[in-house]
């Protein structure tokens, strides 16, 4: 056993030779090794210590922690779509489509909460998903999480590029083929990913993707999708703009460009660059929840994508050749037992900390950005409706009664057959007559409840309350029984006499030929005094008669002779 161990490799401290690990453990291509003669010697993992202050592990776990609380935005959003009515949150399954993927991006951050998995599975080899279940979780939901948010940003952008640029509304078709895509086409790049280039412990608690083959499998198709949404985001805004402008300047030309008819200053409307500006922050205004959506996932994308390609050749490349990686490889060796003393050099030559933590709280924060955009002011009414509804019908016992005449009915009926029950059991006869009262007075309640009167006693009508305050009626005895009696039959006409001239042909109006007046309405108005009559001019008298002599009534016996015509 001495022997092994003395001819067994050494590394000068604190690197450790990479032959007394095996190679089918953990994530090989992950060690940080280097020849030193004829001798392998690797940095002791995991590496982050070596590069990074002691604080780096708690800033991360912090971030992980900001994971919860835009997981609890999440799943508030989702409950709120789920439970409020669509006509108070305008949910659309594009908006809860992206809900979901985010929150599965960033449960990819929460699971190693919980878990507390070990990042190396030997000194100097990492974790990765063939030998840690949680590294597998964390990585596969976080790969498929942002791949489906990327993807369902695009079909956001596309979608109201349709319907704004081409005016095509998306129906069902649209549904299906976004779902299909949405979905599908990153289950297909995340499953190819894991198979090819997989997933470790690359810096902190949650599994990364790897260096291998990792910009053809995953990071170059997602910086494509990301730059579609893009491209098609700034159109559909440019377009917008475009016709805004168009409408603004063809409203000038319309009113310099008039016809001969008069012009009135105040009435020509100018196009000043004050318009044009109203006009562009109209626009800005309607669709600032789906560019703000867009930009930030889609920066988010860019940002995360550009971190890690950096950083899988950062360290490898200066160290072996570089002078820098140089120096800080003699710093560690002059140091072997304070790793505090070269975290100077080693900025040089790796990613900042402050670069590294802030795109780790970038993508925790989408779920709180989500929130923030998504949220109206009419999704907090309604839930202060909801709880205001909830905490009535906690109060009056009525939790759970929609039917409110079914729900009745049951617990009177209920009630009912309990106390009949309970008065039957009883000794004595007293007993169960109460009871059958009991159960009579329920039975009552009940159809008084449902309004259900029996044919033979119809409900009487309730009196009408006075419009005006008047003083109280005097009270009026009881009076009997109304009888139904007939109305009295009408009285007759009076008699006309025989010898009265009603009797004679019915006299009729004649139109005159020649009428400058129009008839009209009998007045309630005085009649105008009579004017006096003028000397040598006959006027017309109404209550004298100008009928011939014919249709004068006859003269009574003894009267002589008619009178002479006036």
């Amino acid at each position: 056993m001495a022997n092994s161990t003395a001819l067994a490799p050494r590394c000068p401290a604190p690197f450790l030779p990479e032959a007394r690990y095996p190679s089918s453990v953990g994530f090989v291509p992950g060690r940080f090794c280097a020849p030193t003669g004829n001798v392998s010697c690797c940095l002791p993992c995991p590496q982050t210590d070596w590069v990074y202050p002691d604080n780096f592990m708690s800033v991360s776990r912090i971030a992980n922690w900001i994971n919860v609380v835009g997981m609890a935005c999440c799943l508030f959003l989702l409950v709120t779509f789920a439970v409020l009515p669509v006509e108070r949150t305008h949910r659309h399954y594009l908006s809860v489509c992206l809900v979901l993927s985010v929150g599965l991006m960033q449960l990819g951050f929460i699971i190693p909460l919980g878990a507390r998995p070990a990042q190396c599975a030997n000194d100097v080899t990492p974790n990765d998903m063939y030998s840690s279940v949680t590294c597998a979780l964390s990585g596969a939901t976080l790969l498929m999480g942002g791949w489906c948010a990327v993807m369902w940003v695009f079909m956001r952008a596309l979608s109201l590029h349709l319907q704004i640029c081409w005016q095509m509304v998306t129906g069902r078709k649209y549904f299906v083929a976004a779902q299909l895509i949405g979905w599908g086409l990153p289950t297909i790049f995340v499953a190819s990913s894991l198979a090819i280039t997989g997933v470790s412990f690359r810096f902190g608690d949650t599994c990364h993707i790897n260096h291998s083959h990792a910009l053809a499998t995953f990071w170059a198709p997602l910086l494509t999708c990301a730059a579609a949404s893009i491209v098609v985001q700034f159109t559909t805004f440019g377009y917008c703009i475009k016709v805004y402008l168009q409408s603004l300047m063809e409203e000038r030309s319309s009113t310099t460009n008039h016809s001969g008819l008069p012009s009135y200053n105040g009435s020509v409307r100018t196009a000043t660059a004050a318009q044009a500006s109203r006009r562009v922050r109209r626009v800005i205004r309607l669709q600032w929840r789906g560019i703000a959506i867009v930009l930030l996932i889609i920066v988010d994308s860019v940002f995360f994508s550009v971190v890690f390609v950096y950083l899988d050749s950062t360290l490898r490349t200066s160290v072996r050749l570089e002078p820098k990686g140089a120096a800080w490889l003699m710093c560690l060796l002059a140091h072997p037992h304070d790793r505090h003393a070269c975290l100077s050099l080693a900025h040089k030559i790796v990613l900042s900390e402050a670069t590294v933590i802030s795109i780790l709280i970038l993508l925790s924060m989408n779920g709180i950005w989500c929130l923030i955009l998504l949220t109206r002011r009419s999704m907090l009414e309604a839930w202060a409706d909801y709880g205001r509804q909830k905490l009535w019908l906690w109060r009056h016992g009525r939790a759970g009664e929609e039917f409110v005449s079914i729900d009745a009915r049951r617990r009177y009926s209920t009630s009912g057959r309990a106390s009949a029950s309970a008065s039957a059991s009883g000794p004595g006869s007293a007993a169960g007559g109460a009871g059958a009262s009991g159960a009579t007075d329920l039975g009552a309640k009940q159809k008084e409840y449902e309004m259900l009167h029996s044919p033979s006693s119809p409900p009487k009508p309730k009196p009408r309350k006075p419009l005006l305050r008047t003083a109280a009626p005097a009270p009026v005895p009881p009076a009997s029984p109304p009888t139904i009696t007939s109305p009295p039959p009408p009285p007759p006409p009076p008699p006309v006499p025989a010898s009265s001239s009603l009797t004679g042909p019915e006299a009729r109006y004649t139109q005159p030929t020649q009428s400058f007046s129009a008839p009209r309405p009998p007045s309630s108005s005085p009649p105008p005094p009579m004017r006096p009559p003028r000397p040598g001019r006959r006027e017309w008298d109404p209550e004298a008669t100008y009928a011939p002599s014919s249709m004068l009534p006859p003269l009574a016996p003894g009267s002589g002779s008619p009178p002479p015509p006036a």
